[in-house]
């Protein structure tokens, strides 16, 4: 999101999510698989780029 310079709020509009559940990912709660798939869809990512930046 930082890298994109897109908000919370935006990122919710785009995906369908809650902005309570894109602040909650944001503070550190796992998303379901799903979500994750809709939210590297938004942002133009891999859902590899997800584990790198997790494990690296």
């Amino acid at each position: 999101m930082d890298k994109q310079n897109i908000s919370a709020y935006r990122l919710a509009k785009i995906t369908g999510l809650s902005l309570n559940t894109m602040q909650n990912y944001k503070n550190g709660h796992e998303p379901s698989f799903t979500n994750m798939v809709k939210i590297a869809d938004a942002l133009g990512v891999s859902l590899d780029e997800f584990r790198e930046k997790k494990n690296g």
